[in-house]
């Protein structure tokens, strides 16, 4: 009787991130909702928005879901933006991360300000701002631990971050799409360094993959083979002056605006032994 009891209860209410327990105000003491609220798909977030709606899209935006917390004189706006994967809620992160801080140690990475709180926690990207002018580091912080607490998904960077060099590395971020500015290139990472940057661009699989060099490599006529892994071109380039980009399974890489090919080949077949 009581397994007949329990089963409806949770087909009833989900999960925690189905039943939206993370939009609840009362998550810290001392606070309470303010209005209704919010939940807007990629048909309306303009309304929300306006202008910034398009960064989000760009991003796989499915849809958020929002909530305004008062305590006294004290607001918080709290907006949570469902992606298409982790991936790209990373990405959505780290494009709006204020590069002069550190990412903290919250799920996928975060940042807690004095007026701004963020992370990125499985498909979902948190944003939390405060109000009025003032330090509200503490408030902040208190609800992002509640909230990573209750969201689903994986609390791990994506594994490509740990494949670029750390040596000179001045940012890592997720290009939604045309990776160097090439269409043939989707979405993938980028790392820049103080000279040159890198990239990895996941295929679903090998064979993708080995139609997606074919296409990129006829983009440069004057490429010549190269000697990193399943295959390879290197090439010098009006906007992208040394490049190497190849091909190992189902992952394309590289490297691109270097001194000359050659010292893009021998930094690809550094970052080729990096990638599994």
């Amino acid at each position: 009787m009581r397994i007949k009891l329990v089963l409806p209860l949770v087909l009833l209410f989900g999960s925690p991130a189905s039943a939206q327990v993370y939009l609840n105000c009362q998550l810290v003491p001392g606070w309470e909702q303010f209005g209704t609220k919010r939940e807007y798909t990629a048909d309306n977030l303009y309304e929300y928005m306006d202008g910034n709606a398009e960064s989000y899209l760009l991003y796989g935006f499915v849809r958020m879901r929002g909530i305004s917390c008062t305590s006294g004189q004290k607001k918080l706006v709290i907006d949570v933006s469902e992606m298409e994967d982790s991936d790209l809620a990373y990405g959505m992160f780290a494009s709006n991360r204020d590069p002069a801080q550190t990412i903290a140690n919250i799920a996928m990475g975060g940042q807690v300000q004095p007026r701004r709180a963020s992370f990125a926690k499985g498909k979902y990207y948190v944003e939390i701002a405060a109000s009025p002018d003032g330090n509200h580091t503490a408030a902040l912080q208190a609800f992002a631990t509640k909230m990573e607490a209750l969201l689903e998904g994986r609390s791990t960077p994506p594994e490509a971050l740990d494949w670029f060099s750390k040596e000179n590395l001045t940012s890592v971020r997720l290009v939604p799409e045309s990776v160097l500015g090439l269409r043939q290139l989707k979405r993938g990472y980028v790392a820049k360094y103080a000279k040159g940057q890198a990239f990895i661009v996941l295929e679903a699989s090998p064979g993708s993959a080995a139609e997606a060099f074919k296409k990129v490599q006829a983009r440069f006529p004057d490429a010549s083979p190269a000697k990193v892994a399943d295959e390879a071109f290197q090439a010098t380039t009006q906007y992208l002056d040394g490049i190497c980009i190849f091909r190992k399974g189902r992952y394309l890489a590289g490297y691109a605006n270097l001194p000359d090919s050659q010292e893009a080949v021998s930094s690809a077949a550094q970052l080729a032994t990096r990638i599994p």
